[in-house]
């Protein structure tokens, strides 16, 4: 019988308990429509659906149960079990349609709400490192970045991160800023991470994975929730050992006669950041290590997070040119003593020689800045989201979204760069049904107060004192009082009777005596007056720096990091399955612009004077088809995808899983992926510390003259035997992946989920350090992104095991490895592969102890040691890979009280609670323990 309209009532309750359930989702069997239960745990549900229908009743930590409706007068009374839910879980990402997660045709990993309640993260960002083969390179508390199966980064552009569907990436940094302009952890509905290739459906740059996050649709999770957390960082490096945080998030959602719906969100989290603090020297200069030098003894220093040293200048060299020009006050000084006031005894060169240290021995830099002078650690972060939502009809929905985050934190690329008062809002309008969405967006960057910390604290030097004039008053100084020691012990030795050789031996000696002396006058000269930290005139050139764009002008260095680059999308997918029925089949496309906006400071301009604008565009089909009872699924799809500056290209994907024993799960799968080369490595022209970046489009090379004189790799400069370099066609990275996996529910307890896995890379993008000489005593850095000529292997394999225990205790563990194959065959290209080999994770826990609403979990993660290699690490260390970033462990621990009544959670917890600071990346902070207390209502 038709109802039109009608409206179905009823309660839900806890089979144990007999108490009502608040927050059910009640939904209609195959179609959009829902809503959920009320405190008590009632529900009215409107609808135009004909009857029979069947409802479905769903909530985290229960068993969902469906329910048939013959009429609109019965009263629907429901009980819901409490279950473990290992492998019931239904995902989207890996196909874009719904499916049971144990029969996805690749590798997926799920963060559900239920996850988020008893996971001992901090936030539900930090909760994703917790899964199966991921690695984080934490660059702030505020900016994490995801990687899986190698070639991690600091700005992962080889993962995809959707907000809702939204690219999440700023769109002039091609890199998601971790979860600052993303969705409240009090919206989250899921997290769903696909490891690897993911090209075929998602496009460019899902190369490496890509992680959806969802929120909650404000018609199935109704009514106000909020959580107040505050805690304690804790690390002994810091400027200040221990110091508070705070984090509080409020969110609202309402629907009205099931037509319209809205939801709005407002969280705001502040904190004194961990801090990057290796003085280790990375100069390797004047016969120094990276363990063994220091400011006190090389006067090359160039401390890992010291920054305003990075420029060397050759003291021999240089001096030796002014001796070798006729006339100089310093060829004159010579000349005079070796003539005169030792008779022709020793020649200038010797006197030279004698008293200036060798070129290999040289090598002199200003003194730099700590990072905690120059960086703001105030990290702050406001979230604001809202939506409103219309159902059209009952498989029909409309919504208009928008999300807007600002804050403060640090982000490590060639330089650190503190994003101060950065901003992005993410704003789309979408048409949705089961059947199809068409998806209209644009993300908005605004950089706003951000700068270089390196190139600030160069600029500040600079402001004081111009380098040209500190060398001069270094080289003068230590020229002075070197040759002055010389002079005396020789003509000292000479007049007690030495011959001219035994008096060159005493001269040499007095100066090798005295070398540590004439360093520091020459320094403390030169240094004399420089402008420290907190003081007035620090402050003051600090403000003009920070406020003068990236690099400067005539008039001064500048380091203002500005980018207001925008992003538009337009997207559409449709599924036939309603159409089609021998096989269920999607198409769809998507169109992007993006329009670079750095006010001509970070990217190239074109022949008018303005910065580009880069086109792309794509589409994918997908036919799915189950066979042999539905025990066998077989998917394939394909797509293309063609920006402006690249050929078209084609990423298609196979898969097959067999189903055996109903929960029994074997999956193979061949895919292909590809990255664009991301927006800087196409267009940037920056001045940095360490080298001029240069993207790797032909035209820089005509630009800059690199195709018509000599130019050398770095390598090749620093093994005494310069090699011209030969330039190839900077191209998209490609993929080629084959997995076979395997996952499992055994006796409903034990859940089994593992793959082993082999990449071939084509094209892959790394940097190449070329040296441009210019004349004797100068040169140019370049970096240039270029494609790797050689075909790069990476295998590895992921085992994980999580095991239901009586009376609700759970324990699991996972192990992931990941090894580059043929790093040796690689030559002079530095393929960043930037993995541990080996990484594991293990956990125990109760999420409701004897039924007490008492919950706690435990978790420790190992990885072991690996070479670090970016941009970032100084040219010295990056070419003998010498960039090692140490094993570590950790402990992270919650428990949590659940006050029924009052909808209450009080959780305590801690990550890294044994306080043994690690670093994940090179130049990046070290990260301590962080404690914290929340109450939440309503979660």
């Amino acid at each position: 019988m038709a109802q039109t309209p009608a409206t179905i009532s009823g309660t839900v309750t806890d089979k144990t308990s007999g108490n009502g359930l608040s927050g059910v989702t009640v939904s209609i069997k195959g179609a959009t429509a829902g809503t959920i239960t009320s405190n008590s745990g009632g529900f009215q549900l409107k609808t135009t659906h004909t009857l029979p229908l069947t409802l479905i009743f769903s909530y985290v930590g229960y068993k969902s149960e469906e329910r048939q409706i013959s009429s609109a007068d019965e009263k629907v009374n429901v009980q819901l079990a409490t279950t473990e839910i290992l492998g019931q879980e239904f995902v989207v990402a890996a196909s874009r349609v719904q499916e049971s997660i144990l029969q996805s045709p690749v590798s997926i990993e799920k963060i559900d709400a239920r996850t988020l309640k008893t996971s001992p993260a901090p936030n539900f960002y930090d909760a994703i490192g917790n899964l199966k083969g991921v690695e984080m390179s934490t660059q702030s508390l505020t900016f994490k970045s995801v990687n899986t199966r190698g070639f991690n980064s600091n700005g992962n552009t080889r993962v995809l991160q959707l907000n809702d569907g939204m690219d999440n990436q700023a769109p002039g940094l091609n890199f998601a800023v971790g979860n600052m302009v993303g969705i409240p952890e009090l919206d989250l509905d899921n997290v769903e991470l696909i490891p690897g290739a993911a090209s075929a459906l998602y496009g460019p740059n899902a190369l490496n994975g890509i992680l959806l996050m969802n929120s909650k649709n404000p018609f199935q999770y109704q009514g106000l929730s909020a959580q107040v957390k505050t805690g304690i960082l804790s690390d002994a490096g810091r400027t200040k050992t221990n110091t508070g945080f705070y984090d509080v998030a409020v969110r609202y959602a309402h629907a009205f006669n099931n037509k319209w719906a809205f939801k709005l969100n407002i969280g705001y989290l502040k904190a004194d950041d961990w801090q990057a603090y290796d003085k280790r020297d990375q100069s390797l200069a004047n016969g120094h290590t990276l363990q063994d030098g220091t400011r006190a003894n090389n006067e090359g220093y160039n401390g890992v997070n010291i920054y305003g040293d990075e420029n060397t200048v050759n003291m021999h060299n240089v001096l030796n040119s002014q001796f070798m020009t006729p006339g100089s006050p310093l060829a004159n000084q010579l000349a005079f003593l070796s003539a005169v006031a030792f008779k022709g005894t020793i020649t200038p060169t010797q006197i030279f020689n004698g008293a200036i240290p060798g070129a290999g021995a040289s090598s002199v830099t200003r003194t730099g800045y700590n990072e905690a002078d120059v960086v703001d650690y105030g990290t702050k972060n406001l979230k604001l989201n809202g939506a409103l939502h219309y159902k059209i009809h009952e498989n029909l929905e409309a919504l208009i979204q928008g999300s807007y985050g600002s804050g403060t934190t640090v982000y490590t690329g060639a330089d650190r760069y503190s994003l101060k008062n950065f901003n992005m809002g993410q704003y789309k309008v979408e048409l949705k049904s089961p059947d199809f969405y068409v998806r209209l967006y644009t993300t908005q960057e605004r950089s706003g107060d951000s700068y270089a910390a390196g190139t600030l604290a160069a600029g500040v030097n600079e402001a004081w004192k111009s380098s040209q004039q500190w060398y001069g008053e270094y080289f003068s100084t230590y020229a002075t009082q070197s040759i002055g020691t010389f002079a005396q012990a020789y003509g000292a030795a000479l007049a007690g009777g030495a011959t001219p050789a035994d008096a060159l031996t005493a001269a040499q000696n007095a100066v090798n005596t005295g070398r540590g002396t004439f360093y520091q006058n020459a320094r403390a000269k030169a240094d004399s007056g420089r402008y420290l930290p907190g003081t007035a005139a620090f402050n003051n050139a600090a403000d003009k720096v920070k406020g003068k764009p990236i690099p400067g002008d005539a008039n001064g260095v500048g380091a203002k990091f500005t980018d207001k680059t925008n992003l538009y999308q337009a997207e559409a997918m449709y599924n036939f399955h309603n159409l089609i029925h021998f096989a269920e089949i999607l198409v769809g496309g998507d169109y992007r612009l993006y329009t670079l906006n750095s006010e001509k400071t970070l990217f190239a301009l074109d022949d008018n004077g303005n910065e580009f604008r880069i086109k792309e565009y794509g589409g994918y089909l997908q036919i799915m088809k189950k066979l042999v009872d539905d025990h066998i699924k077989l998917t394939g799809s394909i797509r293309y995808d063609k920006n402006m500056n690249f050929k078209g290209q084609f990423s298609p994907r196979l898969s097959a899983v067999y189903t055996f024993l109903n929960t029994h799960n074997i999956r193979v799968s061949y895919q292909t992926g590809f990255r664009i080369p991301n927006n800087q490595n196409q267009y940037i022209d920056l001045v940095t510390p360490q080298a001029h970046l240069i993207g790797g489009l032909p035209f820089f090379r005509d630009r800059y003259h690199l195709n018509t004189g000599p130019v050398y790799t770095l390598q090749s400069v620093l093994a005494g035997n310069p090699q011209q370099y030969t330039f190839r066609d900077f191209e998209p990275e490609k993929i080629q992946a084959f997995e076979l996996g395997y996952k499992s529910l055994i006796a409903q307890k034990l859940l089994i989920d593992a793959y082993i896995y082999h990449n071939n890379f084509k094209n892959l993008n790394g940097n190449q350090v070329l040296v441009q000489p210019v004349s004797a005593t100068q040169q140019n850095i370049f970096s240039i992104p270029v494609s790797a000529a050689e075909t790069i292997q990476s295998w590895g394999w992921a085992i994980g095991l999580d095991y239901s225990l009586p009376l609700h205790f759970t324990a699991g563990g996972n192990v992931s490895y990941n090894e580059l194959n043929n790093e040796k065959n690689l030559k002079n290209f530095f393929a960043e592969f930037n993995t541990p080999k080996v990484r594991y994770s293990l956990n125990f826990g109760n999420r409701n102890i004897a039924n007490s609403n008492i919950a706690f979990n435990v978790i420790w993660k190992w990885q072991d040691a690996f070479v670090w290699q970016s941009s970032f690490v100084g040219p010295n260390v990056y070419a003998g890979a010498l960039s090692e970033i140490p094993s570590y462990g950790t402990l992270d621990a919650m428990v949590s009280k659940f006050f029924p009544k009052a909808k209450t959670t009080v959780k305590l917890g801690g990550a890294n609670i044994l306080n043994k600071g690690y670093v994940q990346s090179w130049g990046n902070p070290t990260v301590g323990a962080q404690w914290y207390v929340s109450l939440g209502y309503n979660l």
